[in-house]
């Protein structure tokens, strides 16, 4: 939308176009600041690389910003709700939001921060804030294995949809929620399943209606588990297991799914020295303003250690405590000015 201030310095610049960053979007407009939403990606990219028919854990009212109402048909809202939803709020609040910009970097300057982008084209280019809000979550970053063979086509980090896996011997890595859903999916789809877990039994933050099941498809032998076990090499046409006890064998795989989390990547802000907690996440006050004055981080950004704790439903919350902060600083700045 490229809608910039008449100063070309905004209020806030906010990193990344989830529902929490357009919900700090709304409450920046609301508030009468100045503010772009610098998104590397499509809005709400995250959601759209979900697999294609996933169904969020949670009901409509949970995901919902800027008192926008979600409407669904169903009790829990799906992928396809979800994108049409932000969609639309982005598109009625007409938020300032440039998509397909990548910040590389964020210094302190002497009216608050520059922001180092390349523009969708390719160009490097420059924002100038006061503020910033950093909201980029850690779905596009997943944690690598760091295996021979994990680089190779036939191996993703990201789960779309059964229906390419028909007949094909599939292993799935991990044992939380994704690999769940994929490895039920997959079994339905057609799809010859084993799982590969590094524990004796699946995580207990498995979602409720979707263990059992998962259970009990192994225990009748519909869906292959290895626990006490994990990948040390991916082919392809097999994948080579270890297990606990040292004992390897090679097991034969079409494609592998490796889903064993993710984490956020917050080398951008690499210069800026932010002070973490043993858990690496990072230390965040009240307001999620970090160690770095005028610099805030909300949503899962910051809890690189809690990611299973921080999603969309408290992420959008701390939007606004960030947000109404940055209005409260920038309007005693002002008034210091007029003295």
């Amino acid at each position: 939308m490229n809608l910039a201030p008449p100063s070309d310095l905004f209020d806030v610049a906010i990193v990344g176009a989830g529902p929490v960053g357009l919900a700090a979007a709304i409450a920046c407009k609301r508030a009468g600041l100045s503010y772009v939403v610098l998104e590397k990606g499509c809005v709400v990219n995250a959601i759209f690389e979900y697999p294609t028919y996933m169904s969020f854990f949670t009901t409509a009212p949970e995901l919902e910003i800027g008192n926008h109402p979600m409407v669904t048909g169903h009790d829990k809202p799906d992928r396809r709700d979800a994108l049409m939803y932000y969609r639309l709020v982005t598109q009625r609040e007409a938020l300032n939001v440039e998509q397909y910009t990548t910040v590389a970097a964020v210094h302190a300057a002497p009216a608050g921060f520059t922001l180092e982008i390349e523009r969708r084209d390719g160009t490097p280019d420059t924002v100038e804030a006061r503020r910033v809000v950093v909201a980029t979550g850690y779905y596009d970053n997943p944690l690598h294995l760091g295996i021979t063979g994990e680089d190779s086509d036939n191996v993703s980090h990201y789960y779309t949809e059964a229906h390419p896996f028909m007949g094909l011997n599939v292993t799935v890595i991990g044992a939380g929620n994704s690999a769940a859903d994929a490895a039920l999916d997959l079994w339905r789809g057609g799809a010859k399943v084993t799982m590969v877990v590094r524990a004796p039994e699946l995580k207990s933050t498995i979602k409720y209606w979707v263990r059992p099941d998962l259970e009990n498809r192994i225990k009748e032998g519909s869906i292959a588990a290895e626990f006490n076990s994990r990948v040390v090499d991916i082919g392809q046409d097999t994948v080579r297991v270890e297990q606990e006890d040292g004992t390897a064998f090679e097991l034969p795989t079409h494609f592998t799914f490796a889903l064993t989390g993710y984490r956020p990547d917050l080398s951008f802000l690499e210069g800026l020295n932010l002070a973490q907690q043993p858990d690496a996440c990072l230390v965040l006050d009240e307001h999620y303003a970090s160690s770095t004055p005028g610099l805030f981080v909300v949503g899962s950004a910051g809890f690189a250690g809690k990611t299973n704790q921080v999603f969309i439903e408290n992420g959008r919350h701390h939007a606004n405590l960030a947000v109404a902060e940055i209005e409260r600083q920038l309007a005693g700045h002002a008034e210091l000015q007029a003295h």
